[in-house]
């Protein structure tokens, strides 16, 4: 391996800097992995805006990036596995760098049938839309509520409830033009929450019952909704606060419905946990990114050399799916 790597990092304006680092050396239970792709997530554009000096930001610089497929080149005491070669797909901070330290329980193999562009936008998805799904409870044949649905992991969230048997998907879109996409990903029925109320809608398509599982990624108002949108007994989980963190609920519906509502954030500050995680989603799901009935949704590749049209175009909220930076 080279001395020296070029990394991404923010704090010093609005959008991300190039700079070279020397490349990291892997502790106990860590690997180094050259990374070919990394993918952006919504995170990247607050953390960016939360440290930009310019614009009131504490100015702390930070290395960015949190997903990242490449291949092993490097493995630290304790590791068995992966070995240096195998191709990898993972999470971790600082990942938008050639070279990626990360703890080894935080990846999974790419499938023989996936290119690193593609492998890069799907571990948060595959570890928060599973994990969310397996702390509901669910089981095929239920079915399942996604708002939000059209964000690059609700896709995925879209994809795998259908991959492990769901027996109906109600996604939900603030506008028509979204439609397509959704049906494409697997969705029944879309909702188009602009125009439409969320819990009527859904309490029409399930002949008045409601769903056995809502996901949420959005908050505020549409989290809200979900709770008589669920059938009595059956559960919500809040996966994200698109909108905002703040919701008023009716506690009625929670209450004479005996929901079941919690939520979840795979954050990295347990790391075995999220190693069960992500080692849970790859034995369930590996299976069926190999044969493509879960792939990620690409919107744009670009590169580390235009990381600015890639952040601009993740504030425009106008992405249709993953927005993903090659490699140098």
């Amino acid at each position: 391996m080279p001395e020296m790597m070029t990394a991404l990092f923010g704090g010093t304006g609005p959008d991300w800097a190039a700079r070279r680092i020397p490349v990291p050396e892997p502790g106990p239970g860590q690997i180094v992995v050259r990374a070919r792709a990394t993918a952006l997530n919504n995170a990247d554009a607050s953390m960016l805006a939360a440290a930009d000096p310019a614009s009131g930001g504490t100015g702390e610089e930070y290395q960015a990036g949190y997903e990242f497929a490449g291949e092993v080149t490097a493995v630290g005491e304790g590791v068995d596995t992966p070995a240096v070669g195998e191709r990898v797909m993972g999470t971790t901070p600082g990942s938008f760098a050639q070279y990626v330290l990360a703890d080894h329980r935080h990846v999974l193999p790419v499938p023989d049938e996936l290119g690193y562009e593609e492998a890069c936008a799907l571990p948060t998805g595959l570890l928060t839309e599973h994990g969310a799904l397996m702390a509901a409870g669910f089981r095929a044949g239920q079915s399942v509520l996604i708002t939000g649905a059209t964000s690059g992991i609700g896709l995925i969230g879209v994809q795998i409830a259908k991959a492990l048997g769901a027996g109906q998907i109600i996604a939900t879109t603030r506008g028509a033009a979204k439609r397509d996409l959704l049906i494409g990903a697997g969705a029944d029925t879309v909702v188009l929450t602009g125009g439409q109320d969320l819990a009527r809608a859904v309490l029409e398509a399930t002949g008045g019952e409601g769903v056995d599982v809502a996901l949420d990624h959005v908050g505020g108002r549409v989290f809200a909704a979900c709770l008589p949108a669920t059938r009595t007994d059956g559960a919500v989980v809040n996966i994200g606060r698109l909108d905002t963190a703040e919701a008023t609920i009716d506690l009625d519906a929670l209450s004479y419905r005996h929901l079941s509502v919690s939520g979840v954030s795979f954050g990295f500050t347990r790391p075995a946990e999220l190693g069960d995680v992500i080692a849970t989603a790859g034995r369930h799901l590996l299976q069926a990114v190999a044969d493509a009935r879960v792939r990620p949704v690409v919107d744009t590749t670009l590169s580390f050399d235009t990381a600015a049209e890639a952040v601009e175009r993740l504030r425009s909220h106008q992405a249709h799916g993953k927005i993903v930076l090659t490699v140098p």
